[in-house]
């Protein structure tokens, strides 16, 4: 009998991430400008440079928007990002929730935004998308963050479900809040230096991530803070940071090892998953590569 002819394709997905972008700033333009530049390189006869983006959230500061036509959809998003054809795969962030991050009426206009938008990609306030081998599930952190206030916002069923069926080579999540960081913001579990006001210090995003997260997906990319870093793998998962998408805040050394890490210039990350290798590049403003690191299964 003849053997069938096994089948040699590799599969490649490729994307960039960044995150708390919504200023409509020089500094969003100029990110966007050099992810154009960078993904229009990549592009190869493999495919595109970047099928899309992951948008981490903070999508309009300071309040998130009001109604399905505020004006800040087009001077925030679709006018800085206007070179850009591929989708953006958006979450929400604490900004998009209102100033006090408990404006649950703003977060339908952005879900909805996604009927009218060519870009614009949020089926629900978390969600998963699939590309070849692999698996992307998009958080919402905020509702994660309140609920000690607002109750079960229904993402820990939702995930071990998803959990139970996946079988992608890559998982990789993504949200607004990270699960450890250097920045001003920190480590979920002591958010702001403050360990005991749970709904300030994140203990229920920790509480989240330690059930649901770590050892169960490969990689969580998040922003909240304005600065890139890629951290020390931590029980079990990579941790990247990319909330530099219009400006940068201090890094402030909360203890946790990282590969790299920059608050000195806006920039993204672009992320390649080859078969079982995962390439990840940090980038400036400028389109300076800055840093790669490469993670084999």
């Amino acid at each position: 009998e003849e053997e069938e002819e096994e089948d040699t394709e590799e599969q490649v997905v490729r994307f960039v991430a960044l995150g708390d972008g919504g200023e409509g700033n020089t500094a969003q333009y100029a990110v966007a400008s050099a992810m154009k530049t960078v993904c229009d390189a990549k592009t190869d006869d493999v495919g595109e440079g970047c099928e899309f983006a992951l948008y981490l959230g903070d999508n309009f500061y300071n309040e998130g928007v009001e109604s399905l036509d505020d004006p800040q959809f087009e001077t925030k998003f679709e006018a800085p990002y206007s070179e850009i054809s591929f989708p953006f795969y958006v979450v929400l962030g604490n900004h998009d929730y209102g100033e006090l991050s408990l404006d649950f009426f703003r977060v339908p206009y952005q879900v909805e935004y996604t009927t009218r938008s060519t870009k614009w990609n949020m089926p629900n306030e978390f969600y998963t998308k699939n590309h070849d081998h692999a698996l992307f599930i998009g958080l919402d952190t905020n509702a994660i963050m309140v609920e000690d206030i607002l109750g079960d916002s229904g993402q820990d069923v939702w995930l071990t479900g998803i959990h139970a069926s996946n079988e992608a080579t890559w998982t990789i999540a993504f949200g607004h809040h990270p699960y450890i960081s250097n920045g001003r913001h920190g480590n979920a579990g002591t958010y702001e230096g403050f360990p005991f006001i749970p709904i300030v210090s994140g203990e229920s995003v920790k509480e989240f991530f330690d059930a649901h997260i770590c050892g169960m997906v490969d990689v969580y990319i998040s922003g909240h803070d304005h600065n890139r870093q890629w951290l020390n793998p931590t029980c079990g998962t990579e941790f990247i940071v990319s909330g530099a998408a219009a400006k940068n805040t201090d890094l402030e050394g909360r203890g946790s090892p990282t590969y790299w890490e920059d608050d000195t210039t806006p920039g993204f990350v672009w992320i390649e998953l080859r078969d079982n290798v995962l390439t990840g590049e940090f980038y400036n403003q400028d389109a300076v590569l800055e840093f790669t690191h490469t993670v084999t299964k």
